[in-house]
This record gives C-alpha cells, structure tokens and sequence, in this order.
C-alpha cells in the first residue's frame, strides 16, 4: 500500500505539510511562521528563570508548577526538551500540555530554552540540557523536588537531545536519571542520506521529510569533524555502548522518517539490559500527536502512564 493509503483519517492535514524547503535562506521565514504560534513567555503558564551556560552566556528555563496546595514532601520532576530539529522552537510550543502534565503528576516540569544550530552547532544545545539539569539538582532543596525521581522528556530533536543527555549525564556519573521519556526522537543523522542502514518507502512521504532531516541535522553539525566519542553524542544512535542506561519509553507512528532508527534503537537498548517500552502507532505521521484523534489520544495516555511508572519506582 501507498503511504496515503496507510495514513490514518484523523491525520489528513499532513497531506498539505511538508513542502518548505530548508536552507539557510529560508530557515528565517521558517522561524518567524512557526514561532508565531507560539505563545510569548509574558503568556505562558510557566515561569521564566535564567541561569548561566557552560560557557558563561544566559540560558533560559521554563518552570512549571502543579496546581493546588503546596506539597509537605519533596516531588518529582521532569525536565523537558522541546522538538523543532535543533534549528527552531522554545519551551512555549509545549505550554499548555507542560502545565497540565504537571498537575496531571504533582511534578515540577523544568523546561529548557536551549540555544538553537545553526547558530549554536554541536555540543552547545546538549551542554545547554545539560547545564539544566545541573540546575535542577543545585536548586533541589528550594525547589522542593527529588532528584532521584527526575526524569528527562522530549519530541523530535528534543527526543534526541534527552537520548544523548542521558548518555552524557551517564559518562559524567554526577547527576542520576530515573527515566527517559523520548517521543519520535530524532536519533540518527544518517536518516533519509544514502548512508541510512534502513530503507523503508512508507516512512518520511507525509510530514517531516528527508530534506529537511538532513539540513536540520547539517546545521547541528555546523563545520565540526567530530571523533567517535563526539559521534556517540551528537547522533546517539551511533553510540556504541548504550548499558546502564535509565528506563526508556520510546514512541513513534508507524509513517514517521524516524520509524526505522527508534525502532533499532529500542532494539539495541534492549539488548544492552535497559528496560525499554516501545510503541509505534499504525497511520500516524511525524508530529500526529499536535492533531486530535483516536491515535493521539492513546499516545498521551502512554506517555502518561510511562512517566507515572518512572517516577514511582525511582
């Protein structure tokens, strides 16, 4: 069957997406349409604080409170890595969902506004994550929260960046993770090159396709020559040694680009002794779950239910 043909009714409006081509002309226009939808921090439900990067710039966190009376015990906490292919977006694309999970959890959600390739190639965005979760931990006594149940989350890119985070935080031994939360992460720049290890003509047609796959993932890379070490962080599907890795949910739609390497990649995840669920959705497009239906519907009640799991056996 044709891709089309396999797309579930309820994601019809993706026939029409995916037709921008992106370069560096266009990526301003890009931006300013798609940042447009967004809310502007003075909106958000979540509140901006500002904490000082690795390499002394100022890096912006979204912080979202559950709603109700204050807890006499230390909660939970997640922190959050928005999507947008490294290249685009801000914690406010994910407002209203960040502040009702929550509530949802009796969790504080720490969003970050990483800073965005091609301005800031490699390692910047992940050292960002990083600084974040160091945040977290240096804050844990006002803040409330327990960091031996903080979990990391993210969609597409920010999937990625929490993939490569969990290895970088792994190798650096300093700040424990309880779970990681990776929704269609974007895990392998090799995807939609000819270098790709699958071939899969059902997957990339509608929604995100290969050429912008590959542009997002040049702009991250910027003009580094990275060694197997950089490799394993930049594009964690590479990563050679994936044990001792925390508990892992990975979803994915079935008519993603990104289906073949987050499938491998819970293969291999599994074979290393990491706790894995994987889901894949049958008809459903990169990014389905912005678009109402039966399908996103069960994909939110997943990743509900995964992060209540991970924060309750930490």
């Amino acid at each position: 069957m044709q891709p089309h043909e396999l797309l579930d009714p309820a994601f019809r409006e993706f026939l029409a997406s995916g037709k921008d081509i992106w370069s560096l002309e266009t990526l301003p226009a890009i931006r300013a349409r798609v940042h447009a939808t967004y809310k502007t921090p003075e909106q958000a439900r979540g509140k901006s604080v500002w904490t000082t990067a690795h390499d002394g710039e100022r890096l912006r966190l979204c912080l979202y409170k559950p709603d109700g009376a204050a807890q006499s015990t230390p909660c939970p906490v997640i922190l959050y890595i928005h999507g947008g292919g490294f290249v685009l977006g801000q914690p406010e694309m994910a407002d209203d969902t960040l502040a009702d999970l929550a509530t949802q959890l009796a969790v504080l959600i720490v969003a970050v506004d990483y800073r965005l390739a091609p301005e800031h190639p490699f390692p910047t965005p992940l050292e960002d994550c990083y600084t974040a979760l160091g945040w977290i931990v240096a804050h844990q006594h006002e803040l409330n929260i327990d960091t031996g149940r903080a979990v990391i989350m993210g969609h597409s890119a920010g999937g990625g960046l929490a993939a490569a985070l969990a290895i970088l935080a792994r190798d650096r031994g300093a700040y424990p993770i309880a779970g990681q939360v990776l929704v269609y992460p974007m895990l392998d720049h090799r995807t939609g090159t000819a270098d790709s290890p699958q071939r899969n003509v059902t997957t990339g047609v509608i929604g995100w396709p290969a050429q912008a796959n590959q542009f997002c993932w040049d702009c991250l890379r910027g003009k580094q020559t990275l060694d197997q070490q950089q490799t394993g962080l930049f594009s964690p599907a590479l990563r050679a040694d994936l044990r001792d890795l925390p508990p892992t949910f990975i979803s994915v739609g079935a008519l993603d680009l990104f289906l073949e390497e987050d499938v491998a990649y819970a293969m291999r995840l599994s074979r290393a002794g990491v706790a894995v669920e994987l889901h894949v959705y049958p008809g459903a497009p990169h990014m389905f779950d912005q678009y109402p239906g039966a399908i996103t519907e069960q994909s939110a009640r997943d990743v509900l239910h995964a992060l209540r799991r991970m924060i309750a056996k930490a």
